[in-house]
């Protein structure tokens, strides 16, 4: 898998127009989401480059990842005859990217996509990295194949469209790329104070810096190991617990992934500290970082069978065996580890209660 192009926008439609213009599509269509429908596309449907761009169209919301929007979005593309050279132009949070690249990739075996993420979730780390797929049976991306956009084009200016909820939703991302990375970058993050109101232009242009940062961690990794056989699966700390929490989230009352994501840290640094020595005053300032901006999902003991069962069904484990990526120190990285059902359950206590 090649490098892939990320640009960060100066000029949005000079920069879509070029990434247009590459990928020689004899049509192109753009995919939107109920809410980038309303918030975002005004923004991008009158430039020249997308003059009579059929709109195509899905409801927003992670429950909305599945097989029947995949189809949704076949079915459009074969009624306003899309062929194997035509362009999808994502336009959308992560969940549209990953949906709409899945739906790209296979289209008549696959045509090209452009990314434009809309979110700060999908900025950091659903548009870079080639991974597409939906939800299927309970799980999440339990169905998907790698594929990289023609081009990803990042454009913080709808970053101001973004409540705190989901800026939280993709800090929670930065912050495990920080912790994979360095120690400094690590601090920057959980220095940052999140404003009720995050589109001040102070805390943008900050949030704008931290991103650009993560953005190049991810990619980094991204490069050396593609299809996630060795260091890319650094990228997956705080998901197993994460993506447990979340699958149980939609069946009760659906949750950001990036929350998910804030919670399963908590549980994987513990882990850390416990089996591979990572230092517990960076665990805890950490901790208290999540549960200060992300609250806790509640859960009991009653759970806990609930969270093994769906962490067993993981993409990430072999031989039986739940798999986790844990840290011995800031940028430390140590995959491939396991937990026996003990010391998952005391990684669940110490969400529940500890601090």
């Amino acid at each position: 898998m090649e490098r892939q192009e990320v640009i960060f926008a100066q000029n949005l439609e000079e920069e879509l127009s070029a990434a247009i213009r590459k990928c020689r599509a004899d049509k192109q269509f753009v995919l939107v989401d109920t809410t980038t429908e309303r918030l975002c596309l005004p923004v991008v449907k009158d430039f020249v480059c997308m003059h009579e761009t059929p709109v195509i169209m899905i409801p927003a919301g992670d429950s909305n990842k599945t097989l029947e929007s995949l189809s949704h979005v076949w079915s459009e593309l074969q009624h306003l005859g899309a062929t194997r050279h035509s362009l999808l132009i994502n336009l959308g949070g992560g969940m549209l990217t990953d949906l709409g690249g899945f739906a790209a990739s296979t289209f008549k075996r696959g045509i090209a996509f452009i990314n434009i993420p809309t979110t700060l979730l999908a900025m950091v780390d659903a548009s870079v990295g080639g991974k597409t797929g939906i939800n299927f049976g309970g799980l999440k991306n339990e169905i998907g194949v790698f594929c990289n956009a023609n081009t990803v084009i990042l454009d913080t200016q709808f970053l101001k469209t973004l409540d705190k909820e989901n800026i939280l939703s993709g800090y929670a991302e930065m912050l495990k790329h920080g912790l994979i990375d360095t120690g400094v970058h690590w601090a920057e993050l959980l220095n940052m104070e999140i404003p009720e109101s995050p589109d001040g232009a102070g805390f943008h242009d900050k949030l704008s810096a931290l991103l650009k940062k993560s953005v190049a961690v991810k990619q980094r990794i991204v490069l050396e190991d593609p299809t996630e056989k060795g260091i890319r699966k650094a990228l997956n700390l705080g998901h197993t617990f994460g993506h447990a929490f979340e699958s149980l989230a939609l069946q009760r009352h659906p949750v950001l992934h990036g929350y998910a994501v804030a919670w399963g840290l908590v549980c994987e640094l513990y882990l850390s500290v416990v089996k591979t020595g990572f230092p517990v005053d960076k665990m805890r300032q950490t901790v208290r970082f999540i549960f200060e901006n992300y609250g806790r999902m509640p859960i009991t003991c009653d759970d806990y069978p609930v969270l093994l069962e769906l962490m067993t069904h993981d993409k990430k484990n072999t031989a039986g065996e739940i798999n986790f990526t844990l840290l011995g120190n800031i940028g430390d990285i140590r995959i491939n580890q396991t937990a026996t059902k003990k010391e998952i359950e005391d990684a669940l206590d110490f969400y529940r209660e500890g601090q």
